[in-house]
Order: structure tokens, then C-alpha cells, then sequence
């Protein structure tokens, strides 16, 4: 098929693409003591050197003492880490390409392998890093409300550095995510409840504050997901008319995009309706907001069992073009395939097939 619809240019506010492929954010942990350094910033740049029309950053967190299980995770807050994303965006800037954070806070989590600790136990809506299994402490309602505004100054940051939109991590299991999943979310005040939209409070809340420190054209991205890591088989929304009655609210506290991740992009996220569309084709019909589909794209293998160890090869993207010719989505994000390949956008304009790189797990030791 023809990849026209693909390098079509896309503007949204204040954001303006050169094409619709997105660098999904994926963890290098390159970023000792939290600060990313110029090999980071080099790694971006050549990103964007390579024709990606967007590039999400890996998750970097947030100012909170339990935002992060890893060391080696970027921080977005401390003059250190700051100064490194201000050379990180000047250097994508200085390739032609366009730049915004993943914004994060993991939440309730396990041990990092390495024994590494923060300084103060993990939190999360109610303690549970999967249901049943306690590994952290409930958030106090001070915690959450610290927790927006440090959410809310991580935005006003990225706005003064220069990137050119900000994403916030509400998937997978994480922080926000585990207040919108029940299995984890068992609180009895205003922050949980049996409803899904009761216990999206801290999302909606959080995404009014980013909104009111960033202004009205400065784009703001939602990362989703149904599945957790936890969980692959979770859905938090069974029917359409749950999805739209969690998103919407959402979209009105003031998200411009919906980065919708599933494990594999071509699968039906509502069989039972009759229809194939995936869950960024489902969320753009039910909230008219722009989407972002993942999941798989251009590789063999899904992309957890990738992280995990199995290797992945090239395959078509027809199925993709095919959908994104039909406006089932706006823009496509793409993880593995841009981990080992900066030029993989290039390759695929210009049709060199054959060029191609598969994916394994050894790729995550360097950045290329």
C-alpha cells in the first residue's frame, strides 16, 4: 500500500508534524542519579536527524520521593536534570524535530532488581502493586494533592524548556492508571468508588492543573491502556458507552490527545460490537480527540515479550495504512523499530524494505 497517509503533515494547536509517526516512549535508564546526559540528548537527536515527526520521551518522573523503582530513570525536576532536558530538546530542536515529555510517576511497584530504594515507601491509591499483593503505602489526600502539583510544575517546566507538548503516563499499571483500575483502587473516599468515572478524580484533577499551567495551546497527550503489566487480560471499560463516559471527562479537564496502547494495534478492542476498530479508532469516534494507535507496529512479537527477551522481525505495515487511510487514528507510534533503527521513517518512505532491522532484547543495552 501506499505510505502517502503516513507522511502527511499533522497540526494540532500550537504543534505542527512533519508526518504522523510518534517515538513511543520507551525506558532506556541511561540517566544515572536521574540526569540525562549528552548521550541521551544525542540519541534524540538522532531521531529526529531521522524524520520522526514526533518524539515522546521515555517516562521521566515527577517530584515525588517514590515517583521512581529505578535509578537510572530520568528525573524532570532538579536543576541537574532540568539543565539535561534543556540540551536534550535544543538538540532535537537544532535537527528540525519536534519534542515532548513523557511525564510519570510509576506508582506502587515491586523492588528494582538491582536492590535499589527510594527513600520513602511507594504509593499508590491503596498500597497494592496487583490485587492482593501489598507493596507500598495508600496515598493521603496531602499526597495526592502534592502529587498534582508536582505533575503541574513538571508541565510548567517542559513549556519553559521550549518542548513542543508534554505527554502524561496514564498507562500500564502505573500511578494514574492504578487509581482508574479496581483491583487496586479500594478507597472509600472521593479518590475511589465502584464507578470507573469516581475513580478517575485524580486524573481529571491532575490534567485541570497541567492544563492551567501550560495554557490553552499548548498540547497535552494522555497515555491509556485496557491491559496492565499486572494484568494483561484487565479491561477498565467493557462497552463503548463505558470508554466514552471515562474519556470524556477527560477530554473536557483538557487532553488534546489520546495515546491509546495495545499489545497488538490491529486487534478489535470491542469484538462484540461488530466492528474491527482498535482502541485509538474507538476513542477518536467516541471523544472526536485526536488518537495515537501502538502497539506492534512494524515488528513481529508484541512488545512485552520483546522487553522481556523474545526477538522480533519486520513485518508489513500494510494493515496500518489501511487503517490510518480510513481516519481510524491520527498518528502512529512506533517503539522497538526506532530503539534499534534511527532511520527506520527514512526507510520507510523511501521504500528500502530490505533495510530494515529486527528487534532484541540486546538492543536495550546501548543507544544507538
Amino acid at each position: 500500500m501506499s505510505a502517502n497517509a503516513l507522511f502527511a503533515p499533522f497540526a494540532l494547536k500550537s504543534l505542527q508534524l512533519k508526518n504522523r509517526i510518534v517515538m513511543a516512549p520507551m525506558t532506556r535508564s541511561f540517566s544515572p542519579n536521574g540526569i540525562p546526559g549528552a548521550d541521551v540528548a544525542a540519541y534524540y537527536r538522532r531521531r529526529a536527524e531521522g524524520q520522526v515527526g514526533l518524539i515522546l520521551s521515555e517516562g521521566t518522573v515527577v517530584e515525588r520521593p517514590a515517583s521512581s523503582n529505578d535509578p537510572n530513570i530520568p528525573h524532570f525536576y532538579g536543576e541537574q536534570a532540568l539543565a539535561g532536558w534543556q540540551h536534550v530538546i535544543d538538540e532535537v530542536h537544532a535537527a528540525g524535530g519536534k519534542m515532548g515529555p513523557q511525564l510519570w510517576h510509576m506508582g506502587v511497584m515491586k523492588e528494582h532488581r538491582s536492590g535499589w530504594k527510594p527513600s520513602e515507601a511507594f504509593e499508590g491509591p491503596s498500597g497494592l502493586f496487583k490485587p492482593g499483593e501489598t507493596t507500598g503505602k495508600a496515598m493521603s489526600e496531602d499526597d495526592i494533592t502534592d502529587t498534582i502539583a508536582a505533575f503541574g510544575r513538571a508541565a510548567a517546566d517542559a513549556k519553559r524548556l521550549g518542548f513542543d507538548c508534554l505527554e502524561l503516563h496514564g498507562a500500564h499499571g502505573y500511578l494514574i492508571d492504578q487509581f482508574f483500575w479496581a483491583g487496586l483502587n479500594q478507597r472509600t473516599d472521593g479518590y475511589g468508588g465502584d464507578a470507573l468515572t469516581a475513580r478517575s478524580r485524580l486524573a481529571v484533577e491532575l490534567v485541570q492543573e497541567v492544563r492551567r499551567q501550560v495554557g490553552e495551546e499548548f498540547v497535552i497527550s494522555l497515555r491509556l491502556s485496557q491491559w496492565k503489566q499486572q494484568d494483561y487480560d484487565v479491561k477498565l471499560a467493557h462497552t463503548p458507552q463505558e470508554m466514552e463516559a471515562w474519556l470524556r471527562p477527560l477530554a473536557d479537564a483538557g487532553v488534546d490527545i489520546f495515546h491509546c496502547s495495545q499489545r497488538r494495534f490491529w486487534e478489535p478492542e470491542f469484538e462484540h460490537e461488530g466492528s474491527d476498530l482498535n482502541f485509538a479508532g474507538w476513542v477518536k469516534k467516541l471523544t472526536g480527540k485526536t488518537t495515537i494507535t501502538v502497539g506492534s507496529v512494524g515488528l513481529s512479537g508484541e512488545f512485552l515479550a520483546g522487553f522481556a527477551g523474545e526477538s522480533s522481525e519486520p513485518r508489513s505495515i500494510d494493515e496500518l495504512l489501511r487503517r490510518l487511510d480510513r481516519n481510524e487514528f491520527d498518528l502512529v507510534a512506533v517503539g522497538r523499530q526506532l530503539i534499534v533503527d534511527p532511520n527506520w521513517v527514512e526507510k520507510i518512505e523511501q521504500g528500502r524494505s530490505d533495510e530494515l532491522k529486527g528487534y532484541s532484547r540486546e538492543a536495550l543495552s546501548t543507544l544507538v
